[in-house]
């Protein structure tokens, strides 16, 4: 029963629309793109679409709004087999789009162009509907963080009405340069910090920055950062830094959602009893597959 639980994922959905280009346009010039596709993004939605390519029963929770994007979204997540059943459909607001423009090398960084955020985030009294029976796992996105904190205070009174074998596992990510975010240092049993956050708080690699924000997590926490092509380290309670090398694949491709694989890949080896090493190692090895292939098919491929 327990290897039938589910992995929830709890954050941002939207639509990319992402552009290839042979290279960036000039001002005041035309240029055609060499290929243009439509893909489910953000963070934990891209996090869900990895542990179902890896076999994962996972599930998604988020806020939409209704019109053709948000049925181009549940369509795509019907094709990877992720729930949606804790969806929130949000009567005001509009369903994100983000628009990437990438050269076919990946040799510059990608331009991302963002539609005006003006959808609702899920709430706590949202989350109050969930059946948390169903988890053994749940990953949250950080967003709207104080309505975070109180969704994960709800997970941990549900805990304490079971065995610690049967508890819940609780992550965060952190990833984005905003003060309320880092209120959720202190809530997860396995917190992910961005190279971003880290080097925003002074600190020049990852063995640094974990040893530096490791204070701000809860006792017995686990705290992970990805630092691009150096690699991952992670710090337990035990004191000791694990890391592992990046994999990057022969030619670059597509490095778009390549930490959300990172994470997903970590997350899916640890709920399946990994060790900390096994999880960093298995989740650079499959962030550089993705960096290798348009998409996410293929990743598990050798």
């Amino acid at each position: 029963m327990e290897n039938k639980k589910k992995i929830l994922c709890v954050g941002l959905v939207c639509l990319d629309i992402i552009n290839v280009v042979d290279k960036y346009p000039e001002e005041d010039t035309d240029s055609r793109c060499l290929s243009q596709r439509w893909q489910r993004g953000g963070n934990a939605s891209n996090s869900c679409t990895v542990l179902s390519l890896l076999g994962a029963p996972c599930a998604f929770m988020g806020s939409l709004a209704a019109g053709p994007v948000a049925d181009f979204i549940v369509k795509d997540f019907s094709r990877r087999r992720v729930d949606v059943s804790s969806l929130v459909w949000q009567v005001e607001g509009e369903t994100p789009c983000e628009c990437c423009l990438t050269p076919p090398s990946n040799e510059d960084h990608e331009l991302l162009l963002s539609s005006i955020r003006n959808l609702p985030d899920a709430t706590a009294a949202d989350f109050s509907k969930v059946d948390l029976h169903q988890y053994k796992w749940i990953h949250w996105e950080g967003r709207n963080a104080e309505e975070q904190v109180k969704m994960i205070q709800q997970v941990a009174l549900y805990n304490n009405t079971l065995p610690p074998q049967q508890r819940i596992t609780i992550s965060v990510e952190i990833e984005k340069t905003r003060e309320p975010l880092y209120q959720l240092f202190p809530h997860g049993d396995v917190v992910f910090v961005s190279k971003d956050v880290a080097q925003h708080f002074g600190f020049h690699n990852a063995e640094a920055a974990l040893r530096g924000l490791y204070s701000r997590v809860k006792r017995g926490a686990v705290l992970i950062c990805a630092w691009a092509e150096k690699g991952a380290d992670a710090l337990g309670p035990d004191g000791v830094i694990v890391h592992s090398d990046a994999f990057p694949p022969e030619k670059l491709l597509d490095t778009l959602g390549a930490g959300d694989t990172f994470n997903a890949a970590v997350i899916f080896t640890l709920a399946n009893g990994g060790s900390l090493q096994e999880a960093l190692t298995f989740g650079c090895t499959v962030a550089g597959r993705k960096c290798g292939v348009h998409g996410y098919d293929g990743i598990l491929e050798k």
